[in-house]
């Protein structure tokens, strides 16, 4: 039997557990997958894309490779000409300039903070009741799921688009 999917286990498993807590969503990599796809029907992607960009940069283990990425992540979204720039107040996103020469482990973690309440406060309700997040609840109200309903749902691109 061919493989359907790249998930190890039936993605929709935890789909009815993404209404819990933005926390479900963000844990689980198909939740991230279609909460990336409704940010992006929203023009705020962004806000995930840094949020799990600052999760990869905390497991980072050499001083070298964190300045690496404290530079791209900081060029990307937080400078004030960035391609992809967060919705972080002045203190903050002063504090990271200032300190971008010299980055620690938790360099982000005041934007990240910022970030993640923003999505759990306002993106993360418009979620659940989203098109997409209604969909994928509706798919698995059924005894039987199968597992390319994930790949249906959102785009090929985007489940390429996420880290393992």
């Amino acid at each position: 039997m061919p493989v359907l999917c790249c998930f190890p286990k039936d993605p929709l498993e935890d789909v009815e557990t993404w209404g819990e807590s933005v926390d479900k969503v963000l844990s689980c990599k198909a939740g991230q997958i279609a909460f990336r796809e409704f940010l992006k029907s929203e023009y705020s992607e962004e806000n995930i894309l840094f949020w799990l960009a600052c999760e990869d940069y905390k497991k980072i283990k050499t001083v070298p490779e964190m300045i690496s990425s404290a530079n791209r992540i900081y060029s990307e979204f937080v400078h004030s000409e960035a391609p992809r720039q967060i919705n972080i107040d002045c203190t903050t996103r002063e504090n990271i300039t200032k300190n971008i020469s010299q980055p620690t482990l938790t360099s982000f973690d005041s934007a990240q903070k910022l970030i993640y309440s923003l999505m759990a406060r306002d993106c993360y309700p418009r979620f659940l009741k989203s098109d997409i997040y209604q969909g994928l609840l509706r798919r698995t109200d059924s005894s039987y799921v199968p597992n390319h309903i994930l790949t249906e749902s959102v785009s090929a691109q985007s489940l390429r688009g996420l880290k393992d």
